[in-house]
Formats: C-alpha cells, sequence, structure tokens
C-alpha cells in the first residue's frame, strides 16, 4: 500500500472516531425529538462533517487513480478541503434562530457598527469567536480557489468572490427569515477571511 492510501485508510477510523467524540462531548442529541437535532444544531454540522470526511478521502483517492501519475490527488483534494472548509461555516450561519418566521428581519447597512458593539459591548470571547469565526467562512474558499481556478488567481478577485458569497448568504438569511441579521460587516469579514486566504496560498499560485 502507497503512502496516499495509507494516509486515506488511516483517515477513515480517526475521522469517524471524531465524528462520535464529538457527539458525546456535546451532550446526545437525541434528548430532542425529530430531525431537527441532527440538521438544525452545531452539534449536527460538526458530526456530520467529521463523518462526511471519509467519504471525501474515498472520492479523492479514487479520482486519483482515475489519473495515475505525480500529483493526481492535487486536484481532487483541493475541491475536498474547499468544500470542508466552507460548507459547514455555511449550514452554520444558515441555521434558523428561535424567533424565525416571527420575528422581524433585522438588517444592518452601516459598515463597522455591528462590530464596534461587539467589540465595546460584547465579552472578549463573544468577539473573539464572532470575528474568527466570520473571517474563517470563506477562508477555504479563498486559499484554494487560485490554486484550483487559474481566472482567480488574484487577491482582488477573491475578495470580491468572497463578497458575493457572503451577499448571497446575508440575503438568503434575511429571505429565509432566520431570525439572524443580515449585517454588512458580516460581509466585510467574510471577504476579508477570504482574501487574507489568498494571500496565504499566493506562493503556491500557477504551480
Amino acid at each position: 500500500m502507497n503512502p496516499t492510501a495509507r494516509r486515506t485508510a488511516l483517515l477513515v477510523p480517526v475521522a469517524l472516531l471524531a465524528a462520535a467524540v464529538a457527539l458525546v462531548a456535546q451532550r446526545p442529541l437525541h434528548h430532542r425529538a425529530g430531525w431537527q437535532p441532527w440538521l438544525g444544531t452545531v452539534n449536527g454540522v460538526v458530526f456530520w462533517s467529521l463523518a462526511a470526511l471519509p467519504l471525501s478521502a474515498a472520492l479523492v483517492w479514487l479520482a486519483a487513480r482515475r489519473r495515475p501519475g505525480a500529483g493526481a490527488w492535487r486536484r481532487p483534494a483541493a475541491l475536498a478541503v474547499m468544500v470542508h472548509g466552507t460548507v459547514p461555516w455555511v449550514w452554520m450561519i444558515m441555521l434558523p434562530g428561535p424567533g424565525a418566521g416571527t420575528a422581524p428581519r433585522r438588517v444592518s447597512l452601516l459598515p463597522l457598527h455591528d462590530l464596534w458593539e461587539i467589540l465595546t459591548h460584547g465579552t472578549p470571547v463573544t468577539a473573539t469567536v464572532q470575528i474568527i469565526g466570520n473571517l474563517l467562512v470563506f477562508a477555504a474558499l479563498g486559499y484554494v480557489a487560485p490554486l484550483r481556478f487559474p481566472a482567480l488567481a488574484s487577491a482582488w478577485r477573491v475578495l470580491a468572490l468572497g463578497a458575493a458569497c457572503s451577499v448571497l448568504v446575508e440575503t438568503a438569511q434575511y429571505v429565509l427569515w432566520l431570525d439572524r441579521v443580515s449585517s454588512v460587516d458580516d460581509v466585510l469579514l467574510n471577504a476579508a477571511g477570504a482574501g487574507l486566504a489568498a494571500l496565504a496560498s499566493r506562493r503556491r499560485w500557477g504551480r
């Protein structure tokens, strides 16, 4: 068994074990009935994201087998990283709040207002989680997109891509009435995270 296949095989039990630990550590989901605990909670997002890792690893391995040669695994692996690094974050920020469908829709269009409120009135933990979380939403997309798609090998283009994706998410939050604030500050942080991640991968562009 070659080293790549060995690492892929080892990833399966490790990912499944991590998924089980994540499920147990954050309290069992079966205390709440129906599908909502499994699909509509952060616990559920963590569980399914980890549980899907073995399938992604297997798909990367199969794609690399179809095109043997040095570096055949890089493109499918890049796509897998982009998906796994983006979908769970988007899933989490699209989770409905307690007043979904009933609470008034909220929009914040004043730049840096929400960020200032968090920094001045929120706890340090809340501010850190909010800011870092928003920076990471499209970070994987920003890191991998210039490597996978040569037309996006520009920090400004990735910044625009991150902003466009964030606008779509914030608009969806408003249209679907998810009891979340559609904020321009979220767009700014999401786009900044994508742009910074693109700069981090800049040395590898074009390879």
